[in-house]
């Protein structure tokens, strides 16, 4: 599945929206999807350093360990496919 270029989106209801704020609402949300992206990025070291925490403490609590372990994976496939799709809508031009 692709995604249309968001940019073509909003040119596409020329009725509704001057041709002019097109390119300026294309970069605003391209700059709120890099925003969402560096969270996403700050989350991962936050999750990352969780896991040598709890890695490194004594007792070891294994259940908290997976869990981070699978917040961590997560976090970092929100991220691949947030990195897609930013791709894919905002192809650099």
């Amino acid at each position: 599945m692709s995604l249309i270029k968001y940019k073509d989106v909003l040119t596409l209801c020329k009725e509704k929206m001057a041709e002019a704020v097109a390119p300026l609402r294309v970069r605003e949300m391209r700059k709120k999807a890099e925003l969402e992206l560096c969270k996403l990025e700050s989350s991962i070291a936050e999750k990352e350093q969780s896991i040598h925490e709890l890695g490194s403490s004594y007792p070891v609590y294994f259940d908290a360990l997976i869990d981070a372990i699978d917040e961590l994976d997560l976090t970092i496939r929100r991220k691949e496919q947030f990195e897609k799709i930013i791709s894919e809508m905002f192809p650099e031009d």
